[in-house]
């Protein structure tokens, strides 16, 4: 089996909502709390938090000592070269990419995501982090995963600042739902499973108002079930957050 890294992109300078990986949920910081979920994953081999090498990320650096994960410290706006740097140190062969703002993703989602790219993708992009060709997909739930030798052509290329910063966007452009070249890899993904098939749920942090859902939607499953699922999201969504907010 090739060495499958788990690597988080995250950093204290986001333009939208600076310092989000650090806000509050349910009494530890972001970061943490998504942390403590990845570390469920059965078929990764290492976690890897990937920030910029600049001086106030250092506490994100802290934090992944603290969780006992491996903490990268690369280029701020280059992610591309931030994600090869990173997987090159941990010799990573299959990459698994996260965006640090997702704040519930779900192990087991996770685990299938990557063994249906080293069974039916290996050579591709598969992702299960949002909605592909209909799938089902919540926003923020899975994650997107592609070999080392894709990254490392990635950083070969004459990227725009675009390309540099969403590294999806050399693969798949979720918005136009359309692949970038299948010459270079084939997209693919899974079907979400019926009972949570809720693409109309966005589950991750770019705005204040997104981080108050999260910060509600915590503080009441964090306590009752550490190990939250996403059947418990979608419940609480359904019938305790509509009732209050919608």
């Amino acid at each position: 089996m090739p060495k499958v890294s788990l690597i988080i992109q995250a950093r204290m300078d986001s333009t939208r909502l600076p310092g989000k990986s650090m806000l509050d949920l349910a009494g530890a910081p972001l970061v943490v709390r998504l942390l403590e979920r990845v570390k469920r994953c059965r078929n990764v081999d290492n976690i890897i938090l990937a920030i910029p090498d600049t001086e106030n990320n250092v506490i994100l650096e802290e934090q992944a000592k603290n969780m006992k994960v491996d903490c990268f410290r690369g280029p701020e706006n280059d992610l591309v070269k931030r994600y090869w740097l990173a997987a090159k140190e941990y010799k990573s062969e299959i990459i698994v990419r996260l965006p640090a703002d997702n704040p519930t993703p779900e192990p087991s989602e996770i685990d299938k995501i990557i063994e249906f790219h080293v069974t039916e993708n290996q050579n591709g992009f598969s992702s299960n982090l949002a909605e592909i060709n209909n799938s089902g997909y919540p926003d923020g739930i899975g994650a997107e995963v592609f070999n080392f030798d894709h990254l490392n052509k990635l950083n070969k290329k004459q990227l725009n600042s675009k390309e540099k910063e969403h590294i999806h966007l050399n693969f798949y452009d979720y918005s136009l739902n359309e692949t970038k070249d299948e010459t270079f890899a084939t997209v693919k993904t899974i079907n979400c499973p019926i009972e949570f098939a809720r693409p109309d749920l966005i589950l991750d942090v770019n705005t204040f108002d997104q981080y108050i859902f999260f910060r509600e939607l915590y503080n009441y499953l964090y306590p009752l079930n550490t190990t939250f699922s996403i059947m418990d999201i979608i419940h609480w969504y359904d019938f305790i957050y509509k009732q209050k907010y919608v």
